[in-house]
């Protein structure tokens, strides 16, 4: 089935990656092989690749263990019929990962894990993307490659390492800019809107468990070129 002319594929599944905070994960069980599916907590890596925080006393941590193959499935948990929204399916690799800034990001996003995210049975997992099967509606199903949703960043570490100090400053000095950002421009509910997350394409807001997505209208690489961005988009989020 084509995709309608006015969709645009990749821009769903990135919002989508961005703003899910939970999914259904499939691993395979050893030996038999058979499909296990469960439920799980996920955050997104700079790039978008999904994050996971998983313990090694759950039965599809010990199923990665002995095949790494996963497929992740992500939806928007809007109102009514869950088929009538967008979901996307991963399929990819599973693997611990020791990067500092995936705990920063994964906690960011879910706080409550802070309690237990220190265990000594508890280590984050990244999934390295393979493939990827979007269906956003009739007219709107369509398989990606990895290349397509995720995000270019290996021209944007100066803007990655700066991330905390960039999300920091962002909630310090423009809490109202968020909450009109949200609110006005992408139809959330009001509420004390926070800043968890920025990278080359956009930022993460969030309110407790909702998630929503705003996308730069160009790319940006540093935090030089993410001032203007701010500045422009304070002005439109103001109504002036």
């Amino acid at each position: 089935m084509q995709p309608a002319p006015d969709f645009v594929p990749a821009a769903a599944a990135k919002k989508l990656l961005r703003e899910s905070r939970s999914g259904a994960l499939a691993t395979l069980m050893p030996g038999s092989g058979d499909p296990y599916c469960s439920l799980v907590n996920v955050a997104s890596a700079p790039d978008g690749a999904p994050l996971l925080l998983i313990s090694s006393l759950a039965v599809h941590t010990r199923n990665i263990l002995g095949d790494a193959r996963v497929s992740l499935m992500l939806d928007e948990r809007r109102e009514g019929d869950p088929l009538e929204g967008a979901r996307v399916m991963l399929m990819g690799m599973a693997a611990p990962t020791e990067d500092p800034s995936a705990r920063r990001r994964y906690l960011a996003r879910q706080p409550e894990a802070e309690m237990f995210a220190g265990f000594a049975d508890f280590a984050l997992y990244r999934i390295a993307i393979k493939a990827a099967h979007l269906v956003a509606g009739f007219g709107r199903i369509v398989d990606l490659k990895p290349q397509e949703i995720l995000t270019e960043i290996s021209d944007a570490a100066e803007l990655i390492a700066a991330e905390p100090e960039i999300v920091s400053q962002i909630n310090a000095d423009r809490a109202d800019a968020i909450r009109l950002w949200a609110c006005k421009h992408l139809g959330g509910p009001d509420g004390s809107w926070r800043c968890v997350g920025c990278d080359p394409e956009g930022l993460e807001l969030q309110l407790g468990r909702i998630a929503l997505r705003l996308a730069f209208r160009q790319r940006v690489r540093s935090q030089a070129e993410l001032k203007p961005v701010l500045k422009q988009l304070a002005v439109s989020g103001s109504g002036a």
